[in-house]
């Protein structure tokens, strides 16, 4: 430790019983520890926004797999992760207990950079089925090692002795990191392999793995420096089997309706990110644009973070989410009647779901941390446990997301190739329109009616301080 006072905690009642830990005189993170620690987003945004932008562009338009085949390839492994993630979780637990930190999982998920170059390091003999059999091998372990690097990193400010608003702080500085990846990202990679070539999709996985690698490890710099500062929860004491964990998890009615909301709001925004590339090619008529629409939808992620967080302060998580959500709703229907209108008002309607974005990720991840120190003041902490279940639910919806898109493609007849677009019949151009807006303006308004059930902020107690 480095000389802070402990943390003390008193026991206070919420709205329904609950016992809620308020933090008096908790530590404030010092702003060099959150920026090395958020230096880990700016790398993760390249795994989010590569696979989840350009993988099933890249089969269908480039590999030649068939829209219905290329969304089973992007769903299987994501099978395999919703098995994988808890048991992560519970493994970051005993981790925890048995060295006093999660450092040594978070080094192994490094080895995700080498595992993205692979993933689009396609052999030139490889087409259709068999280009599809390396893509799903591949990406299934590259999700591992995501795995590996995710649940530890994003444990960290869920365990640390601090307060509810101070929660939203630590996760400013790391969401508007990750914003900062997903835009460089989604405005290079697209530039990056615009001849659409298979060398050109190596090179560029090559260039941003490397970047991943630095980013990551001042990442292990900072979560040290974080964990040492505010000191941590303890973890659990005894040892606890994954199915435990999950039952523990899953009957917490704290987090069972956010865990729900952010699986319908993670599949959401996938989709959006999966559609992007078929809507400038095939609506817009330019594929170029993709770069123009990505960079409209993040860049305005960037700033908006106070904004969210002083909503939060004055109205609470809970319904600052809630207003991300219906936001978030709005701007899916607005596209409709934007790309009729054309580029402007596009660009204009991506502007207000890039608003929207900030906040379903900031607050989001805000709650999970809210879930675990609620759980915590109950005698349940299994902070490795949460974020396990989190990932997998994060990693569920990347893969569904894209997979519905895929559904609405192989539905309208969408004509794959080997040679960048095609003519396509207009029942294609028909789903793909309506696959990237009334779709995902559904899919959240489920997440609204989850998160309505939700809970976490009425616990909390009056004059939460932090």
């Amino acid at each position: 430790m480095t000389g802070v006072e402990p943390v003390r905690e008193e026991p206070r009642a919420g709205r329904e019983g609950h016992a809620v830990a308020e933090t008096e005189g908790a530590p404030r993170a010092a702003t060099g520890a959150l920026l090395r620690y958020s230096a880990g987003s700016l790398g993760m945004g390249v795994w989010i926004t590569v696979p989840g932008m350009l993988l099933l562009y890249f089969m269908t338009d480039t590999l030649g797999v068939a829209p219905a085949l290329a969304g089973v390839t992007l769903l299987i492994p994501k099978v395999v992760d919703a098995v994988a993630h808890p048991a992560l979780g519970t493994w970051s637990d005993r981790e925890a207990r048995r060295r006093g930190h999660r450092r040594r999982m978070l080094t192994l998920g490094l080895t995700l950079a080498f595992a993205l170059t692979a993933l689009f390091t396609v052999p030139s003999g490889l087409f259709g089925v068999g280009a599809a059999l390396w893509v799903g091998v591949m990406y299934t372990a590259s999700n591992l090692l995501f795995a590996c690097f995710q649940v530890p990193y994003i444990t960290t400010p869920a365990e640390l002795r601090i307060g509810y608003h101070e929660r939203t702080r630590v996760f400013m500085f790391r969401m508007a990191a990750l914003t900062v990846g997903l835009l460089a990202t989604g405005v290079a990679a697209p530039a990056l392999v615009a001849s659409g070539e298979r060398d050109a999709y190596s090179r560029a996985a090559m260039l941003l793995s490397a970047f991943m690698i630095v980013t990551g490890l001042v990442a292990v710099r900072g979560v040290r420096q974080l964990t040492e500062e505010c000191g941590t929860l303890p973890p659990p004491d005894e040892r606890h089997s994954v199915l435990a964990d999950i039952r523990a998890a899953l009957r917490d009615k704290d987090f069972r309706p956010l865990l729900l909301a952010y699986l319908v709001t993670s599949t959401t925004t996938h989709l959006f990110l999966a559609a992007v590339p078929y809507y400038t090619a095939y609506v817009l008529g330019n594929e170029k644009l993709t770069s123009v629409l990505m960079g409209a939808f993040l860049g305005p992620a960037i700033v908006v973070g106070p904004l969210w967080q002083a909503l939060s302060r004055r109205h609470g998580k809970q319904w600052a989410l809630m207003a991300a959500q219906a936001l978030f709703l709005a701007g899916c229907l607005g596209l409709w009647p934007a790309g009729e209108l054309g580029v402007p008002a596009t660009v204009a309607v991506a502007v207000l779901l890039g608003i929207s974005f900030a906040g379903l990720q900031l607050l989001s991840f805000s709650m999970l941390s809210d879930a675990v120190a609620a759980a915590e003041a109950r005698g349940a902490t299994r902070a490795g446990a949460y974020s396990g279940i989190w990932t997998a639910t994060d990693a569920t919806g990347t893969a569904v997301g894209p997979y519905l898109y895929a559904l609405a493609l192989a539905a309208g007849g969408f004509v794959a190739t080997t040679g960048g677009t095609a003519p396509q019949p207009q029942r294609a151009l028909d789903l793909l329109l309506i696959g990237f807006t009334a779709l995902p303006a559904v899919l959240m308004a489920f997440a609204l009616l989850f998160q309505r059930r939700c809970r976490l902020d009425e616990h909390r107690g009056p004059g939460t301080p932090g």
